[in-house]
């Protein structure tokens, strides 16, 4: 073999072990090739450098020697460079958006990953719509969308699959599912899902065998869908709210979904509107009014009921939420190839209702699932049969967990809202080999790359590493 061509092929292999192209890296997994980063590092410990960046909720993406992410400085909204040697910023790009979205109080209207296949970047924005840069930070194309129909705003990533761009617009109301040519940004094809409601998920793309469909959580149903935008199969009782992403291998497909009202000991039921109705229905004009309805569970849902946001619930309306509330199911599930039509009945190989995660995704790892509840309960099963290694282990960093863990090496790195990373060793057991605390608080998925740490918080972005 000649010397320049084992040369190009070792630049290839390098280039492909120092890319994290997507939310949760590579495919969507969450799984970093090589040796792992150092298992201590904080804002005073084995810091190779630290930026400063205006807010944001999206993860690093890396290729090669750039990083890209997403930010808000309250008068626009940003597309970043960074060089990975020292985090230095090469460009910034604003989008287009004349309005910014209304987010939750956690939120922020740049919480969409990027995307990249090494040539392009491709970004989303809830107020604007998507876009794409070449790696010198120009324009290629844009492609407007209206405004989410929800009041938390977007968090749904672009993801690619081939020549495809996909995105998931589940709101309140009209919600879809689009495919763009990822040269021209023109639209392939875009599915109605209209019986779905607001979702914060990003969807994934399983392979298995020969054989690659696209897996896109929503409320109540969890979809499978081929190339084309045809739908494959579904499954019926997932959550009212889907806000965590599937994972998968080769013969399984691994989803967590949990949400308010949706377990049985703790299942949220709503009368009849006509029933309802009769006694708070004060003026008799067949609708209600927020005022109408008593302090409670329906109450707090008020703006999941009005799905136009017209600040008054039609009877429609109400049966929509009362039959979601009945058909709401909270679990993390292991699912079978091979599914066509309804699989609810025929492709489960196994389900634990227990110790359920609510927005972190779960993360599938050298043949076992592991994911974590809020409150830092811990779980880890045989993702082949479902067996519990251990369920709802104590990691001792307490709060809500939105970001998603990550693996490489021997661990595995996740953080807590409250900023605690925590970094576990892979395995039956659970083994805490440190607790760093950031002083931050943690939203975003981290990266990892070439031993090397990458975290967003809501000021900075650091690169944890040894020298």
């Amino acid at each position: 073999m000649k010397l320049a061509t084992v040369v190009a092929l070792s630049v290839a292999g390098s280039l492909s072990a120092a890319n994290w192209p997507q939310f949760r890296g590579a495919n969507g997994l969450g799984i970093a090739e090589g040796s792992p980063p150092p298992i201590h590092f904080g804002p005073g410990s084995n810091v190779l450098w630290k930026t400063q960046l205006p807010s944001g909720n999206s993860s690093p993406i890396i290729w090669g020697e750039k990083i890209f992410l997403t930010a808000f400085d309250k008068t626009k909204l940003e597309t970043l460079c960074l060089h990975r040697r020292d985090g230095k910023v090469l460009w910034r790009a604003a989008a287009p958006a004349a309005k910014f979205e209304p987010t939750h109080k956690l939120g922020n209207p740049a919480t969409p990953t990027p995307t990249t296949d090494g040539e392009r970047i491709y970004v989303s924005f809830g107020s604007f719509g998507l876009l794409a840069y070449d790696f010198a930070g120009k324009e290629v194309w844009r492609h407007p969308l209206p405004p989410p129909v929800v009041e938390f705003g977007t968090s749904a990533s672009p993801i690619l699959w081939d020549n495809l761009v996909i995105l998931l617009c589940d709101q309140d109301e009209n919600s879809f599912l689009l495919a763009l040519d990822k040269r021209t940004g023109k639209q392939v094809w875009r599915v109605a899902r209209g019986e779905f409601r607001r979702s914060f998920a990003t969807p994934f793309v399983w392979r298995h065998g020969n054989e690659e469909e696209l897996i896109v959580p929503g409320s109540i149903w969890l979809t499978s869908y081929n190339k084309d935008g045809s739908e494959r199969w579904r499954y019926s009782g997932t959550s009212r709210v889907a806000c965590s992403s599937p994972a998968g291998n080769d013969s399984m497909l691994f989803s967590a979904s949990w949400n308010v009202g949706g377990d049985e000991s703790d299942r949220i039921s709503m009368e009849p509107f006509e029933q309802f109705a009769d006694e708070h229905d004060k003026n008799k004009d067949n609708r209600l009014a927020r005022d109408e309805i008593p302090v409670g569970p329906v109450k707090e849902r008020f703006s999941q009921m009005d799905l136009n946001k017209d600040d008054i619930v039609t009877p429609a309306e109400w049966q929509n939420m009362r039959e979601m509330f009945a058909k709401a199911g909270n679990a993390v599930l292991a699912i079978r190839p091979g599914g066509k039509g309804d699989i609810t009945r025929t492709h489960v190989a196994w389900k634990s209702t227990r110790s359920l995660p609510y927005v972190s995704s779960p993360l599938y790892y050298d043949g076992r699932l592991y994911t974590v509840k809020n409150g830092g309960l811990m779980s880890c099963y045989d993702a082949k049969t479902g067996k519990p290694f251990y369920q709802d282990e104590r990691l001792d960093a307490g709060g809500d967990y939105y970001s998603s863990a990550v693996a490489c090496g021997d661990r595995i790195f996740l953080a807590s809202q409250k900023g605690t990373f925590v970094v576990l060793a892979a395995g039956d057991e659970l083994k805490i080999l440190s607790r760093n605390d950031l002083g931050e608080q943690l939203m975003a998925t981290p990266a990892i790359v070439d031993r090397k740490l990458y975290v967003r918080t809501p000021t900075a972005l650091f690169c944890f590493g040894e020298r």
